[in-house]
């Protein structure tokens, strides 16, 4: 287990079933299985992508690890680890933190590929992040952003004990039209940790 650049939380994460760890090359295709499905970038900030541009997301979660969170206060900071199972990766996980003041404020986000779907993988590594986001980086809130549309998430959201607290109208424009956002969030105080392994 390595520390990544000044990271507050040693790598890799792990679950009962997963393990969330620094993507390698050897993961472009299977990130590439699923962020090239129409079907599920639908609902995600970015469309559809090929192998170029697989790797060059990679590359900047690569970069983004390599720097220390206390470098870059006047930005926002992320962490996106694949997540593996058996082996195999089925998914990736992201945790951003706020510029300076909103340091203390993470966002996740989730992707998986559709192979997985309902086995409880994007709770359980979200739970895993959540717990990253209280007890390691000393976060007091935890959000999530979505399409309203993206039921699935939601339940994901509120299996991780978050309240739905806005629904955005038109805030964000992606693929040339404006869009609703869904915006979910988890007090500090309202964490119910989970056991460590």
């Amino acid at each position: 287990m390595i520390p990544a650049g000044g990271l507050p939380v040693e790598l890799p994460l792990r679950t009962e079933r997963l393990v969330l760890r620094q993507a390698t090359d050897r993961d472009v295709d299977a990130v590439l299985a699923y962020c090239g499905d129409d079907d599920v970038v639908r609902h995600l900030p970015f469309g559809r992508l090929d192998r170029d541009g697989v790797v060059a997301r990679m590359q900047r979660w690569h970069d983004e690890l390599a720097t220390d969170p206390d470098d870059v206060l006047d930005r926002d900071w992320f962490m996106t680890l694949v997540v593996e199972h058996e082996g195999g990766v089925v998914g990736d996980v992201m945790l951003r933190l706020g510029p300076q003041a909103r340091r203390s404020v993470a966002e996740i986000g989730y992707v998986f590929s559709p192979a997985v779907a309902g086995r409880g993988f994007a709770t359980e590594s979200a739970r895993r992040l959540v717990d990253a986001a209280f007890a390691d980086f000393g976060c007091h809130r935890v959000t999530a952003m979505l399409d309203p549309a993206n039921t699935a998430s939601a339940r994901v959201c509120e299996r991780l004990g978050m309240t739905r607290e806005a629904d955005l109208r038109r805030d964000w424009f992606g693929d040339g039209e404006w869009s609703d956002t869904t915006v979910f969030g988890l007090l500090r105080e309202e964490w119910t940790p989970t056991r460590r392994l």
